[in-house]
């Protein structure tokens, strides 16, 4: 509506909100949800979208179970998409706060610790990407936010 200041159209926000125990299998479940869950807001299985959303998931969940896992608590996977928008936020939070995530530009491949690949992907499928303290620096959050155009 044109000329009518203060008007706010409502818009719709598609979210899905899980908490995983902090283990390789909290993780793979994860995954599997995600892309349950892409598929239920129509972005098929084998869709461009709906694999690099998952796979944002399965590395930042990876992540959260190897170097963020805190003893008797768990991960928690969060996405988020505005009808309005062709993007999809994906937020993963553990506890560990001491230690934030930090991109490799390149790992040398005889090394034997690997760390670090699993952010060279969530860097090359996300628009963007970044870490947040939250609740007085009690978990962290690494949040990606990934372009998922027509549904």
């Amino acid at each position: 509506m044109q000329g009518h200041i203060g008007v706010q159209v409502p818009v719709t926000v598609r979210t899905f909100t899980q908490l995983f125990s902090c283990t390789p299998r909290g993780a793979r479940l994860a995954r599997r949800l995600v892309a349950n869950r892409m598929d239920a807001w129509g972005f098929a299985y084998d869709s461009q979208a709906s694999e690099s959303v998952t796979l944002v998931v399965a590395e930042l969940a990876a992540n959260a179970v190897t170097h963020g896992r805190v003893k008797g608590r768990d991960f928690r996977v969060r996405l988020l998409m505005r009808a309005d928008e062709d993007v999809v936020r994906v937020e993963v939070s553990d506890g560990l706060t001491e230690r934030l995530p930090v991109l490799r530009e390149s790992a040398d491949p005889g090394e034997e610790n690997e760390g670090g690949r699993g952010l060279l992907l969530v860097d090359a499928l996300a628009d963007r990407w970044g870490t947040a303290l939250c609740t007085g620096d009690t978990y962290k959050t690494v949040w990606a936010e990934i372009g998922v155009p027509g549904t």
